[in-house]
């Protein structure tokens, strides 16, 4: 174990012990702050509960994620091909962030319905931008004399693009994928907090209203706990692919 994931640990375990402390010393009520102890106890127990709504929720953001590698690589590709087209897709782009998810939720659910559809693309819109931006960066970022070196050897863009542009750029594309599957929950949560018959979002929803906090902070760590999961196979995947890193 590193230096760094014992720190990460010992810091976690602090906050923890000291959220204890403070729910027994000041006897808070369950109903609104529930011990960790409780949470954790709550998310093992009630996992016939979670499961099902966690594997709803784990299929939009996977679904949400997959949406978004097939818009987004091909979206870069044409864009380092084409700065005029890099041009006129930057403003759009933009928008699509400065555009609050909440606000874009409800106009998702009323246009796709209260099923799959609409949370698999509140997913891939959170996704999106951070595998876009990272990956076009990590094209332009090629030595320009590599660049020169493809040129005299008559490769076209294509080759180039195979041979010098991905490898050059998968590091990059590695760093902003972990970046949208760490926040790709946001988006599936948001949808099942507007409109969802299942899903953790639904859940925590179903929970709230019933006073049901130590389950609200269950479905909380389960959602953590996916987002860590899928955080650390890419990362997996990027020590597995990028070995010249």
């Amino acid at each position: 174990m590193n230096k760094s994931t014992l720190l990460a640990m010992l810091l976690i375990a602090s906050v923890v012990a000291i959220w204890e402390a403070l729910c027994r010393v000041w006897a808070i009520p369950v109903f609104i702050l529930p011990p960790p102890t409780r949470v954790f106890a709550t998310a093992i127990v009630r996992a016939d509960l979670l499961l099902p709504h966690a594997g709803v929720t784990a299929l939009e953001i996977v679904s949400g994620i997959m949406v978004s590698l097939g818009v987004a690589v091909p979206l870069s590709m044409w864009m380092f091909a084409s700065p005029s087209v890099e041009k006129a897709m930057a403003p759009l782009l933009v928008t699509s962030q400065a555009v609050p998810v909440f606000a874009v939720a409800p106009l998702l659910v009323v246009w796709l319905g209260y099923g799959m559809a609409s949370k698999v693309l509140m997913a891939a819109v959170i996704i999106f931008f951070p595998i876009t931006i990272t990956l076009l960066e990590g094209f332009k970022s090629c030595d320009a004399e590599y660049r020169v070196l493809f040129d005299l050897m008559g490769a076209t863009f294509w080759k180039k693009m195979r041979f010098l542009y991905w490898p050059w750029a998968l590091p990059h594309f590695f760093a902003g994928l972990k970046v949208g599957v760490s926040v790709a929950t946001i988006g599936a949560v948001i949808g099942e907090w507007v409109g969802a018959q299942m899903g953790l979002g639904y859940l925590m929803i179903q929970a709230n209203a019933r006073l049901k906090v130590d389950l609200v902070f269950a479905a909380i760590l389960w959602l953590a706990f996916m987002g860590l999961t899928m955080w650390g196979l890419v990362g997996l995947v990027e020590r597995r692919t990028v070995q010249w890193k």
